[in-house]
């Protein structure tokens, strides 16, 4: 593996993995108040966005990043409108 590569997929790993407590944290306590509702659709609008992106140029880390991003950012957008 290309060290750009490995530095793209270990970037983009950190960042999916900071939302794995806000997930855990919204599953728990059933409380969405402090997230706020545009932001994450905004952020995953952008995710998908990223990941078309990604498909277009063919680039592994870019696609898996933001896809991996997009499954634990999502369930926190549904969580907020399930739990307004």
């Amino acid at each position: 593996m290309e060290p750009i590569t490995f530095l793209g997929l270990l970037a983009g790993t950190f960042t999916t993995i900071s939302f794995l407590p806000q997930v855990i944290k919204t599953w728990k306590t059933h409380s969405t108040k402090d997230i706020s509702l545009e932001m994450f659709l905004l952020f995953c609008t952008g995710l998908l966005l990223w990941i078309l992106y990604g498909f277009f140029l063919q680039n592994v880390p870019v696609i898996l990043t933001n896809t991996a991003t997009f499954i634990l950012a999502f369930p926190i957008l549904v969580l907020k409108l399930k739990y307004r």
